[in-house]
């Protein structure tokens, strides 16, 4: 058993981002992760992906981008060697291949992590192991989700049903398109917004107006804001929405609403299309109004097509079905109070009920970029703050 000062769980850019601030202040530690650094950049993502914000906004502790193109958009596999290199900056304490199996505690010496390599007590512990698993609806068997998926040769031959129209189904239902696959795109609540708005790149316009750094107490409906679906958005100039998928051939559909026989070969879809793409419509134009005032050129509505009820997924030639639904929490390992009815931790700016445990990177954490590469540093610097504030008092 290691006894240390603080365990970061997760070696993703929010736990090297705590690692920076804890290193600056000459706190021992160590960031333990199931895989390396980045591993879920690595393992948990398709090949072409590249991010969603521009380069200039990989801002972590002591740590930007410093290439040519600072308004492209980084592949996955070149982000993983941007942490690579933040890591080695300042020589970051990670231990990889170590896999959580038991927070608990706090005891005397403070709480017990167990790991497949290893034991350490801690008076500190800050989780930052990213969104969970992904999320599939009910119904649904032999799917293909987001995290598994690769490329398009992966998938068996014929159409594919993608269900989810946030950034990544649309990006994935893109890309079939593209590769010759008949493609249908189940759409539920989603959140449009163009890739650029009057030459500037609409995470441009979010900084300048102050959105990235709204906060939690700012919104009506906490809660909900949490939930918000991610930005239709691809990782390269252009637009990629509902509209110009549909322009390219892409069949869209209502929101998944399960499998209507036993075999599992007839897929439901509600009849809420048009409904829930002119809320996305409106909720894009509201914001574009709160960018300026120049009601300059718009992106067009959708014009929803009718769409069926149901697929049958053997008539129809669908091969695959691939689910891009988002994630839910997962943690197996946490034996501490912290977590709410829905399996999220409970926190308030990172802090949780357990005195010395923190976590950093959720959703909409304390800003509406705390999820963001870009925002995880605010976050990071306030749970650091508060826990070397809280070093200086006596220990428990």
């Amino acid at each position: 058993m290691t006894t240390i000062d603080t365990v970061v769980i997760g070696a993703g850019h929010a736990g090297l981002a705590v690692s920076r601030l804890l290193t600056r202040a000459g706190r021992d530690h160590a960031v333990i992760d199931r895989g390396r650094i980045g591993e879920s950049w690595r393992s948990a993502r398709w090949d072409s992906l590249r991010l969603l914000s521009p380069n200039w906004m990989m801002r972590l502790p002591d740590w930007d981008y410093q290439g040519p193109d600072i308004d492209g958009f980084l592949p996955a596999g070149r982000f993983v060697r941007h942490l690579e290199l933040y890591a080695q900056s300042f020589d970051a304490p990670v231990v990889s291949g170590a896999t959580v199996l038991e927070l608990s505690g706090p005891g005397r010496s403070g709480y017990r992590v167990v790991t497949d390599r290893g034991n350490w007590r801690a008076r500190h512990v800050v989780i930052a192991t990213g969104p969970g698993l992904p999320r599939v609806p009910a119904g649904l068997r032999e799917v293909v989700t987001a995290a598994a998926y690769r490329n398009p040769a992966q998938l068996a031959p014929g159409g594919v049903v993608v269900i989810g129209a946030s950034a990544s189904g649309v990006q994935i239902a893109d890309e079939l398109n593209r590769a010759g696959r008949d493609v249908y795109l189940s759409v539920g609540r989603h959140t449009r917004v163009p890739r650029s708005y009057h030459g500037k790149d609409v995470f441009w316009w979010l900084e300048r107006t102050g959105r990235l750094a709204r906060t939690i107490d700012e919104v009506r409906d906490p809660a909900a804001a949490r939930r918000e679906p991610s930005m239709q958005l691809a990782g390269r100039p252009g637009e990629l929405d509902l509209v110009t998928l549909q322009a390219d051939g892409v069949r869209l559909l209502g929101r998944f609403d399960g499998m209507d026989r036993m075999d599992g070969s007839r897929a439901r879809f509600r009849a809420d299309l048009a409904e829930t793409a002119a809320a996305a419509d409106a909720r894009m134009y509201r914001l574009l109004d709160s960018f300026d005032d120049s009601r300059g050129e718009r992106p067009p509505a959708l014009v929803p097509p009718t769409t069926p009820s149901s697929v049958d997924l053997r008539r129809a030639g669908i091969g695959a079905v691939l689910v891009a639904t988002g994630y839910q929490p997962d943690y197996p390992w946490l034996r501490l109070p912290i977590t709410g009815p829905d399996g999220q931790i409970q926190q308030v700016r990172g802090i949780t009920a357990a005195p010395g445990v923190y976590v950093v990177g959720q959703r909409f954490q304390h800003r509406r970029d705390s999820a963001f590469i870009d925002g995880a540093r605010h976050d990071a610097a306030y749970v650091v703050q508060h826990l070397l504030a809280c070093s200086a008092e006596p220990a428990a």
